[in-house]
């Protein structure tokens, strides 16, 4: 039987993920501004890695879909999916959000030590990895 509140999951899910993932960006090309402003040359590398926490509103996007077949399928609960939804949702947003700080740090280290570039991804990578274990086990309890 469908409720008014069959959709309210996948749609923190969605929302929650892409709004980390706005404010985790807007950081990172904060930083990525500020330090084009006064280098010459590498602006590609700091726009990219500007946008490192995007991936994470993949994930909301995955997610959301995944749980709105699973809620119209009658195999997820609506309460069930908001819990879902915030709880998944929430951790991929903070994990945007600290990717996006940990990105505008990288960059405005590797603008005063460019060799460190690099290095600085290895971080980066290592925040976004929550994001992945939320999204994973947010899978293993829809399947």
């Amino acid at each position: 039987m469908s409720t008014a509140y069959d959709m309210v999951g996948p749609a923190l899910a969605l929302g929650l993920s892409c709004l980390g993932s706005a404010i985790g960006c807007g950081i990172a090309g904060m930083a990525s501004h500020a330090v084009m402003s006064r280098v010459e040359e590498g602006h590609g590398k700091f726009i990219g890695m500007s946008a490192a926490p995007s991936s994470q509103s993949i994930y909301g996007f995955i997610l959301m879909l995944l749980m709105a077949q699973s809620v119209k399928a009658g195999e997820l609960g609506a309460l069930s999916a908001i819990g879902i939804g915030f709880a998944s949702g929430l951790a991929i947003m903070v994990s945007a959000i600290y990717q996006g700080k940990c990105a505008a740090s990288g960059i405005q280290a590797s603008a005063r030590e460019p060799a460190i570039f690099g290095k600085c991804f290895a971080a980066v990578g290592i925040v976004e990895s929550f994001a992945l274990f939320a999204f994973v086990f947010a899978l293993l309890i829809i399947y």
